[in-house]
């Protein structure tokens, strides 16, 4: 078989389509039961209880990584796989606890059987399907609907556009519950300390600003020769001026603006550096995040960013060159 170059994208064009349309009519459907089901989400994690996520086939997939994501913003949750649940791995479930069975069809043998005994633990069952009349909808306490107009397989068999479909809707509970409960940025941190993710949430400009030798800094009366010296000296771009008394940050002296200082005449280097600095430039404290430096450094165009400290002297500078380095861009 050969692959044609046109016909293997107008198929792909139409998974896409077909995707998207489950996703839109899963949007329109949402309504009471929605919110009923976000509500004992919140009552349950209130009281210490955790959530149960169980599926067969594909479905296992979906709840294995829903389940993941309602970890990942702090509701205590867990994957039971069916049949292994019917075989002992039933020590998880404990009274008060909200579980989530997955069945596109809602008929699924191995969840059916589960239902009842999740019950006789005292959990309540919200069925998470995509058929409204199935015996999973009808015998649990709250639904959890998904549609799905028509597969995205051409031969209406391999779960496509249903997966989707329930993936969403899960992101969507969960995201609803992360804004209700006001998770701040520190608070999602907690949760992922390792990897990239972890390293760009947790990463404080006290950890990838220049320091001592590498942060030149002068009084904001010192000639403009004498600042560029001392730039020069520490292989910087920029460098932080300071008044005499308190030792705040009164402006800032860049490549940009000493090149602009050299159009003024020739004796621009014996001027104050104050002549030509640039007066209240952007700051950031030594105890932000590195995330909130690189937003600085996005939204106002700069290359050097100078840190202080609660009384407004300089502390460290954060060159933009640095940034890559620490895998915050």
């Amino acid at each position: 078989m050969v692959l044609h170059s046109k016909n293997a994208l107008a198929r792909a064009r139409a998974c896409l389509r077909i995707e998207t349309a489950a996703l839109t009519a899963t949007a329109k459907g949402l309504g009471a039961e929605f919110i009923e089901t976000a509500r004992a989400v919140e009552a349950v994690s209130a009281a210490g209880g955790k959530l149960i996520f169980s599926g067969v086939g594909k479905s296992a997939h979906i709840a294995q990584k829903i389940a993941a994501t309602f970890n990942s913003t702090g509701v205590a949750s867990c994957f039971i796989d069916a049949t292994q649940a019917l075989h002992g791995d039933l020590g998880l479930c404990a009274e008060g606890d909200l579980a989530f069975l997955l069945s596109n069809s809602g008929q699924s043998d191995e969840i059916l059987r589960l239902l009842p005994v999740l019950k006789r633990f005292g959990a309540r069952i919200v069925a998470f399907t995509s058929n409204p009349a199935s015996d999973l909808a009808r015998n649990s306490d709250l639904r959890l609907l998904y549609r799905v107009p028509r597969e995205a397989c051409p031969l209406r068999l391999a779960p496509t556009a249903s997966t989707t479909a329930a993936l969403a809707l899960g992101d969507a509970l969960a995201m609803v519950l992360l804004e209700s409960r006001g998770l701040t940025r520190d608070d999602f941190a907690k949760y992922h300390p390792a990897g990239n993710l972890g390293r760009v949430l947790l990463l404080r400009v006290r950890d990838i600003m220049r320091t001592a030798d590498r942060l030149p800094v002068a009084l904001d009366t010192v000639s403009t020769q004498d600042a560029i010296l001392a730039m020069t000296k520490a292989k910087s771009g920029s460098i932080a001026l300071i008044a005499k008394k308190s030792g705040r940050l009164t402006g800032i002296l860049t490549d940009g603006d000493f090149r602009r200082s050299a159009l003024t005449g020739p004796d621009f280097l014996a001027q104050p550096v104050s002549t030509f600095m640039t007066r209240s430039p952007k700051t950031i404290r030594d105890d932000a995040l590195g995330v909130d430096a690189l937003r600085l450094f996005e939204a106002h165009k700069i290359d050097d960013l100078i840190v202080i400290n609660a009384r407004g002297q300089p502390v460290g500078l954060i060159d933009g060159q640095d940034l890559p380095k620490f895998k915050i861009v």
